[in-house]
């Protein structure tokens, strides 16, 4: 295919391109859009190109004007069968009516159903098998690699080998939007990139928010010519179409030129998303262009998608083991710091775990006209006035800084041994600080090309991208330290907390805290080995039952299909009730509480409302005995109470009729709440087992579940303070009950 003209860019606006309107698609394919009733609406210009049929014939008229009666029958029939998500979704392979073979994505966006045809060279539809070997062996060797770069490498050699790119590198964005590159795999002749930089601007903001919004896109040839949307304008909203979702978007010219400076002629991204937020990138290179079939691509993109599951679970133990050290040595000080009657002679006395806590390389105290250092720490003078610079500039809360001489007017003084400083206002009245003081870490970094000099010199074609040249280029950073952990950040405000009332029973508090993070571990080990095991089953299934349905493809049994396809949306269904089920209870210990008065009456009825689907066909008695108001945090109450309700209704879906009785009685000090079923019940030999997280009493066959809902309920309970028990005769039913303090603690 020719070059497309050189126009001339602006490169000063690269970043606010219409990246999501861009008005033309990828010529590797064509694109229609429909009114509802299959009516075209817009045609890329090179429809005749592809279909033999003019944009002037096509254009108002129906579907199969375009692309053939049978073609259009097929298509019909497949978005006839349920509503279309707002991604891309393949519905099959089609024949136009020139003979011309392509596969047909599918999506409803912008008011508009959008139809994408890539041409292939087969009439059959898209073979899936490559998704088994590619997961398969990923999850098979997902476990031998416990570190983040190890588990890249992995994905990185696995996405090479399914598209036959020359180059894949996976890397991560950090805090400022620049990307390093972690792990690469590549062919003899590419250069490699592994730990090098990509600066921010290579990727601006709004490129990673589609990448946020949209996990992969593919860039065939660089040098492909723009095939425009006729109308221009979307009819159902009168702008520019948003093609946010679709495979076939055309991309930024700057981008193109990127690419070809880069000496990559085809490229395919693949998001990597953890925790909502876009984590990193697999990137994938070629130096001609290369195309990816649609059956290749969704293996990839489930591959990403796994590869971010586990660096979730990686970086939350890392992280909660981080934050089990650092409270374990906050939880030794505050035990020392109750044994003595002066402050100050408390504190020196833990200086060598005050810098072990914030790993500083010095920590001084200042109270009134005394100051205490110990460490490397600048000289008595320049930490007073460093401390009357907190005071005058109101640090009254938790200040922190990894480069002090940019924020400090003589911190450039303090370079080598206070380039990073955590304050910590021990005073609400005084100018009382702890102060952590972190030495200079000189930094090289090695960016792929120079970051700095990324605009086009003076008399330079004003076509030139602002990336000219991707030659390592190493800089040197002086004037900061190691940056300050989220954790010491929020672990220091607890300290100081302690400190500004400090009592053995709060130090007892702190050791109830460092238990709880243990549990919490115990509970991480197991999210690992759910999402190794349990998430494992249902994909399995997944994998096994598409390859039944594709060797049935010429079968003439459509109800073994219909079992075929039930199986694997059960399946599907099962994976994202556990995913779900996990981020709920992961969330569960991190959100603030925010207590309110709560009509139980109305948060039950509430309840049963939302089990009205789970209860359709069935006939269920409730006995609802009038309940008391609580001081509770309603969300997650309802929570609560909706998982008990929701398990009584699930344990007697074999009773006629359901008998569901919901009942409080006043205790000493706590309102008691108890739900009856007359269900299946359970064997009390194994009550201790029951609100443990991932346990289940009962058969997945009998009845499903993910094992988290009572953990979660357990969880909440005690989260106010309450109790959470259980009593059961096998075959009879249960009673589940849990109190509430009637004067919750502050």
């Amino acid at each position: 295919m020719t070059q497309a003209p050189t126009k001339l860019l602006d490169l000063s606006r690269c970043a606010d391109e219409p990246i999501r309107t861009p008005g033309s698609i990828q010529p590797h394919g064509f694109m229609l859009t429909l009114s509802p009733e299959l009516g075209v609406l817009q045609a890329s210009a090179n429809l005749a190109h592809w279909t033999g049929v003019p944009l002037e014939a096509a254009i108002g008229q129906p579907l199969a004007q375009s692309v053939g009666e049978a073609a259009a029958a097929r298509i019909a029939a497949e978005l006839g069968a349920g509503a279309l998500p707002s991604r891309p979704t393949y519905i099959g392979t089609v024949t136009t009516g020139n003979g011309g073979h392509f596969d047909v994505l599918a999506h409803a966006w912008d008011g508009l159903v959008i139809l994408e045809f890539e041409g292939v060279d087969r009439a059959e539809a898209a073979d899936f098998r490559h998704l088994y070997p590619l997961i398969g062996d990923f999850l098979l060797n997902v476990n031998r690699s416990a570190a983040i770069p190890a588990l890249s490498e992995l994905a990185a050699r696995r996405m090479r080998d399914v598209t036959g790119y020359g180059r894949v590198m996976v890397y991560q964005f950090d805090p400022d939007g620049h990307g390093r590159v972690l792990a690469e795999s590549k062919e003899e002749g590419y250069e490699s990139y592994l730990g090098q930089y990509f600066p921010a601007s290579d990727v601006p903001a709004q490129a990673r928010a589609l990448y946020t919004l949209s996990p992969i896109r593919v860039i065939q040839d660089a040098n492909y010519v723009p095939a425009t949307l006729v109308p221009e304008l979307n009819p159902a909203t009168g702008a520019r179409n948003d093609l946010s979702f679709a495979a076939l978007r055309s991309v930024s010219p700057v981008h193109l030129q990127y690419m070809r400076n880069m000496g990559t002629l085809a490229s395919m991204s693949v998001s990597i998303i953890v925790k909502g937020k876009l984590w990193g990138l697999i990137s994938c290179h070629n130096a001609a262009p290369c195309p990816v079939s649609v059956e290749k691509r969704t293996a990839c993109e489930q591959l990403g998608q796994i590869l971010a599951l586990c660096i979730e679970s990686r970086e939350d133990a890392t992280e909660l083991q981080f934050r089990l050290d650092v409270r374990r040595i906050m939880v030794e000080m505050l035990g020392r710091l109750t044994k003595g009657a002066d402050f100050l002679d408390n504190m020196s006395a833990v200086f060598p775990e005050l810098l072990r806590f914030a790993r500083a390389g010095g920590v001084a105290i200042v109270v009134d006209d005394r100051v205490l250092a110990y460490g490397d720490t600048p000289d008595e003078p320049e930490i007073r006035a460093l401390a009357g610079w907190l005071s005058l500039h109101g640090h009254t809360e938790i200040f922190h800084t990894d480069h002090l001489k940019d924020v400090y007017p003589a911190g450039a003084g303090l370079i080598r041994n206070a380039s990073g400083l955590l304050a910590l206002p021990i005073s609400r009245i005084h100018q009382h600080y702890l102060l952590w003081f972190r030495p200079e870490v000189v930094q090289t970094i090695e960016w792929a090309g120079n970051p700095h000099a990324k605009d086009a010199a003076p008399g330079s074609p004003a076509q030139l991208t602002p990336r000219l040249s991707f030659q390592s280029w190493r800089e040197t950073i002086h004037g900061r330290s190691l940056p300050w952990h989220s954790a010491e950040i929020e672990l220091t405000v607890e300290f100081r907390t302690a400190l500004l009332g400090i009592a053995l029973e709060r130090a007892e508090q702190m050791a109830e805290l460092a238990e709880e993070l243990g549990r919490a571990n115990k509970e991480l080990e197991a999210f690992s080995y759910s999402v190794s095991h349990d998430l494992r089953a249902p994909l399995r299934h997944i994998v096994g039952f598409s390859d039944l349905l594709i060797e049935s493809a010429g079968a003439e049994d459509p109800q073994q299909r219909q079992r075929f396809l039930k199986n694997i949306k059960e399946s599907a269904r099962l994976a994202g009730k556990l995913v779900d089920d996990l981020l709920s209870f992961s969330q569960m210990g991190r959100a603030a509480l925010r207590p309110a008065r709560v009509d139980m009456n109305e948060l039950v009825a509430g309840c049963i409302d939302k089990l009205g689907m789970e209860m359709h066909g069935r006939n269920v008695e409730w006995h609802i005995e009038p309940l008391p108001v609580v001081e509770a945090d309603p969300t997650f109450l309802h929570l609560a109470v909706f998982n008990l309700l929701s398990n009584a209704v699930k344990f007697t879906g074999q009773r006629d009729p359901a008998v569901i009785t919901i009942s409080s009685e006043d205790g000493h000090g706590e309102t008691v709440f108890h739900i009856a079923d007359n269900g299946a019940g359970f064997n009390m030999d194994y009550v201790h087992k029951l609100f443990g997280v991932f346990q289940r009493l009962h058969r997945m066959e009998d009845f499903q579940g993910t094992g988290i809902g009572l953990a979660n309920v357990r969880r909440i309970i005690e989260r106010h303070n309450g109790r959470t028990w259980a009593h059961s005769v096998q075959g009879e039913g249960a009673t589940f009950s849990f109190s509430l303090p009637k004067h919750p603690s502050p």
